[in-house]
């Protein structure tokens, strides 16, 4: 994992959101999500600065569209958000989270 992965699954884990499971590095399809909670429907991804580079961005539409097409709901942060924002990071997160749970 990277530095921003460690840091964001050290917040995820054990049902730390709303008591919630997260897995790290689960298969989804062809794709394998950084972070997926099935309760939630919620998938997260960290991009590096790879992600910037145009075939990167056409490659993360595709899979976040293969994903949606699924019923998941997916979220990205920059690593550099993860490093240097965490509780923003996982403020959002605790609210999609929420909103996903409370959804009919």
């Amino acid at each position: 994992m990277t530095d921003a992965e460690q840091i964001l699954w050290s917040r995820l884990r054990r049902k730390q959101i709303l008591g919630v499971q997260f897995y790290r590095q689960k298969p989804i399809g062809a794709y394998i999500a950084d972070f997926y909670s099935a309760a939630a429907m919620l998938v997260i991804e960290l991009d590096g600065s790879q992600h910037l580079l145009p075939e990167h961005q056409a490659q993360d539409k595709e899979r976040d569209r293969m994903m949606e097409a699924m019923g998941l709901l997916v979220i990205r942060f920059d690593n550099r958000q993860v490093i240097f924002e965490l509780e923003r990071v996982i403020e959002k997160i605790f609210s999609v989270v929420t909103e996903r749970l409370n959804r009919p």
